[in-house]
């Protein structure tokens, strides 16, 4: 029994679309296998060049590994530099916070000593002056490991100073 009276479509169209369809196949076909042998190739390379480098670069000097070693090494300093700097930056924030409470402390000593009668010793404000002493030559040491001469002890950070000099240093 016939049915192609019951199909819209030609016998020659559905030939033709069938043969589209084939070459269609075909040529994915052939795509993926030359990708498949390139894939098969590069890995064949690979292996080569590994066992070569092995056999030429003993204990672990293998031109490849290093180059992944010093990539590894060069994005895990990128990191630690990332990290020191919020570090740095925290605790310049923790000494100026220090500096300013004892400084504030000092005087609210100082003043509860006038309102009770007692004279300041001499012993305060040598260790007073000693401190500030101290922070100074800090920040003159900082400055001029950086190149930075300015004396405006508020205008900059000098942890990060220090630490743009230890890093372009090394």
């Amino acid at each position: 029994m016939h049915y192609e009276h019951l199909n819209p479509i030609p016998n020659s169209a559905l030939q033709r679309e069938a043969k589209m369809e084939h070459q269609y196949h075909q040529a994915t076909d052939g795509l993926l296998n030359l990708f498949t042998k390139a894939n098969h190739d590069l890995s064949m390379v690979h292996h080569r060049l590994e066992k070569e480098f092995q056999q030429v670069y003993p204990d672990n000097a293998n031109p490849m590994k290093l180059v992944s070693r010093i990539k590894k090494v060069q994005e895990d300093i990128s990191a630690l530099k990332g990290q020191c700097r919020e570090l740095l930056a925290a605790k310049q924030d923790l000494i100026d916070k220090a500096q300013r409470v004892l400084v504030e402390n000092r005087n609210l000593v100082q003043r509860m000593q006038a309102s009770v009668g007692i004279s300041p010793t001499g012993e305060d404000d040598a260790a007073f002056t000693n401190f500030k002493q101290v922070i100074e030559e800090w920040t003159a040491q900082i400055r001029s490991k950086t190149g930075n001469e300015t004396h405006d002890s508020d205008s900059g950070d000098l942890n990060k100073l220090l630490f743009s000099a230890i890093v372009q240093s090394n």
